[in-house]
């Protein structure tokens, strides 16, 4: 785990789903990243504006929410960050994990809650439906940090702020390296994530806008949910009634692993009769750009653990906390994917 190297400039970030101005950090968290502070007009939220008690770090019952079962690397990844920051910290961690279940997820908030947590780390499942969580939270005077999918609720008066990915921009940068890779023509397949969540959209958003003035045509795009098998079994749909896909767009590496499968059962080979572009950074993705098989990877940065508890500090100390905090994403392709293979998880 890298140290948080926290730069000021001054810079305009744009906001997730949500059209309220808000404030933006970006910080790294994975090994090998950079980071920098970006920070726009737009109000904060100090504990003087919550009337919160103040919390000692160490020590502290801080409760995580985890929303998916542990198979998804990204999903590894980001529970293993939170356990060794808090245990680096001193910190007591409860944890929970929602198995993909909205309303357990509720219901495990207000656990955590009730086994005396002070301080709350929630990976959403969906970008909306948790506000009794939050409710619930607030009534208890309890600060919640969220990690990795933004929430249509109100940021301060419902939880304290979000840290995430820059969806969009992962998007337009997966986008600049279709283009790169494809000269700019050909037929995409879109490999949609799970609907109900700001990734989904924001990603979506980013390739589209990132390829609108160039010749790549999408042909077809349909949701694989995040999932490598029934990224597979979509990708099978689409090479029968889109023969001639020349390029896929997954929004995480699972479905883009599953397209590989799926387009070599058809006697394609991935990375160079079908380009395929996704976004993560797993280790396995990864490895298949070094081998030629994948064209790129933009990562999504899980290790969430320095940044979320720096910001559960620095929100004790009376600090004022930016509705937004974007996490610093790599990049990898075949000019650097070997080197770097090591930063994947």
């Amino acid at each position: 785990m890298s140290r948080i190297l926290l730069i000021a400039v001054a810079a305009l970030l744009v906001t997730g789903c949500t059209s309220r101005e808000s404030q933006q950090t970006t910080s790294s968290g994975g090994p090998a990243a950079s980071a920098a502070q970006q920070q726009n007009a737009g109000p904060g939220c100090p504990r003087s504006k919550t009337g919160y008690p103040q919390v000692d770090l160490k020590g502290a019952k801080v409760g995580f929410s985890q929303s998916e079962k542990e198979t998804n690397p990204f999903r590894i990844a980001e529970t293993q960050s939170i356990e060794d920051e808090a245990a680096k910290r001193g910190v007591e961690l409860l944890v929970t994990n929602a198995q993909s279940d909205l309303n357990k997820q509720i219901s495990d908030i207000k656990s955590l809650l009730d086994r005396g947590a002070k301080l709350l780390i929630v990976a959403p499942l969906n970008s909306d439906g948790l506000q009794p969580a939050f409710d619930a939270a607030k009534a208890k005077q309890v600060p919640v940090v969220t990690i990795d999918r933004k929430v249509t609720s109100q940021p301060c008066p419902d939880y304290l702020t979000f840290i995430g990915s820059d969806f969009v921009e992962q998007g337009k940068r997966a986008a600049q390296q279709m283009i790169k890779a494809t000269g700019g023509s050909g037929k995409v397949a879109i490999l949609l994530g799970a609907s109900g969540n700001n990734v989904t959209v924001d990603r979506t958003k980013g390739f589209k806008d990132g390829i609108a003035n160039s010749g790549l045509q999408v042909v077809a795009e349909q949701t694989g949910e995040f999932d490598r098998s029934k990224g597979q079994a979509v990708m099978e749909q689409l090479i029968q009634s889109n023969p001639d896909i020349t390029a896929v767009y997954a929004e995480n590496d699972e479905m883009g692993l599953g397209a590989v499968i799926a387009l070599k059962a058809a006697g394609k080979t991935p990375g160079k009769d079908v380009k395929i572009v996704s976004v993560d950074g797993t280790r396995s993705a990864v490895q298949l750009v070094a081998d030629g098989s994948y064209t790129a990877v933009i990562e999504s940065n899980p290790r969430f653990g320095p940044l979320a508890f720096d910001t559960l500090e620095k929100f004790a100390k009376g600090d004022e906390i930016p509705q937004n905090i974007v996490i610093s994403d790599d990049e990898y392709d075949s000019t650097n994917a070997q080197q770097k293979l090591g930063n994947a998880y």
